[in-house]
């Protein structure tokens, strides 16, 4: 059973930092690409960050130089340090495990974890 399980939400002031985490089990978690999505009230869900299976970061622009992401494969955890956070960085974030072979795609998602940034 593939459980995907985010941390780490919660209230900060503006400028404050949070480190949220995605853990996953039921999966070969090192081959797998993880995102971090974000959705804020009455907005679609965005990409915020991804990190791929060997390491390759990608952001979104608004968060460049603020988030910063890292797996630890042997814990089957991936990090999203978020630093100088903005009211406007207020969401449920969420964690997306993937990964495709042979034309077959795995996509994986946790439940959220609300990040309220807020003086």
């Amino acid at each position: 059973q593939v459980q995907v399980v985010e941390s780490g939400g919660g209230l900060v002031q503006p400028g404050g930092s949070l480190r949220l985490s995605c853990a996953a089990s039921g999966i070969f978690f090192r081959k797998y690409d993880i995102g971090w999505y974000r959705q804020a009230p009455g907005k679609q869900r965005e990409l915020v960050a991804r990190i791929t299976s060997g390491g390759s970061t990608n952001y979104v622009d608004s968060v460049k130089g603020r988030f910063t992401l890292s797996r630890d494969n042997a814990k089957n955890t991936v990090y999203l340090q978020m630093s100088s956070l903005k009211p406007e960085d207020t969401a449920v974030y969420y964690c997306n495990t993937h990964y495709s072979s042979n034309f077959r795609v795995y996509d994986y998602w946790g439940q959220g974890t609300q990040v309220t940034v807020s003086s």
